[in-house]
């Protein structure tokens, strides 16, 4: 393909970049000194962003005992990791939600994949006793991203790709790097740069479809890749390849699951997933 990936990033103009108020949020849950009334003065002066959090904060994924009525409140039972990813949550959803026509992805399905993506995440995480679950929640929300950039190149090569993954029985993204020279992964990995993400979570999503490629963080890059074939495998899917999406053969060492952890976390996710509140913040008032 004509277009490189260095030329991609550079020319798309509509290139996501973090609203003030989610990159304050990011830089306040990133420093140990930061304080709640710091945190909760920075959501709180973007009305719908505190709606939004709040309404998330009191879904089924939580399930905190009592309502939670104010961003104070939520910062002090959630704690500030899972609050950052809520944020996250509600920014994404703002370009997340929108079909994607060059994938032939509908309204509100990118979205789906990624928050259930990102529960799964933090689910195998736990499972593997993970130091961080709340990082593999946003690397396995943000994974994708890359296909909201390649949206407008990858258009005309669709056919061309989906037929070569059907008549090949290959997985979306070795057909796509194979076609367009490189995938929504890497494209995704420099969206991350350009929102100054920690490293390992840059590479977690660039390397979510080749986890043994990592070198930063070979586990969360592992989670993130295991969440998105589990969430496939489960029919939640936006490629439609759930089929030919094998895990890596290293992926659950790399992660540290045994392959019975599976069938648990699943069951986990389909509770999960049960409660539509996280997956309509666009559409509820």
């Amino acid at each position: 393909m004509a277009v490189l990936l260095e030329e991609i990033v550079r020319r798309v103009n509509d290139l996501p970049v973090l609203p003030r108020v989610v990159a304050r949020v990011l830089t306040l849950t990133g420093n140990p000194n930061s304080s709640i009334k710091e945190l909760n003065d920075a959501i709180c002066k973007d009305q719908a962003l505190t709606v939004k959090v709040l309404r998330l904060s009191n879904s089924a994924y939580y399930s905190y005992h009592r309502r939670i009525a104010t961003i104070t409140d939520a910062i002090g039972i959630l704690g500030f990791t899972a609050i950052r990813n809520l944020v996250l949550v509600t920014h994404t959803s703002t370009y997340f939600n929108k079909g994607l026509k060059g994938y032939r992805i509908t309204k509100g399905d990118i979205f789906r994949h990624s928050v259930t993506c990102a529960m799964a995440a933090r689910s195998i995480a736990k499972h593997a006793r993970f130091p961080s679950p709340d990082s593999a929640f946003t690397a396995g929300l943000l994974h994708d991203v890359g296909k909201v950039i390649l949206d407008v190149y990858v258009g005309a090569a669709y056919d061309e790709i989906a037929r070569q993954m059907q008549e090949e029985q290959q997985v979306f993204s070795t057909v796509e790097d194979a076609i367009l020279g490189f995938t929504h992964a890497a494209v995704g990995g420099r969206v991350a740069e350009r929102w100054n993400l920690p490293t390992e979570l840059v590479e977690a999503i660039a390397c979510h479809h080749t986890p043994l490629e990592a070198s930063e963080n070979p586990q969360l890059a592992a989670i993130v890749h295991i969440a998105d074939a589990v969430c496939l495998s489960m029919e939640i899917d936006t490629e439609g390849d759930g089929l030919y999406y094998p895990y890596e053969g290293q992926a659950l060492v790399l992660a540290g699951l045994e392959s019975t952890d599976l069938a648990v976390i699943k069951s986990e996710l389909r509770e999960l997933v049960s409660d539509e509140n996280i997956f309509q913040l666009e559409n509820k008032r």
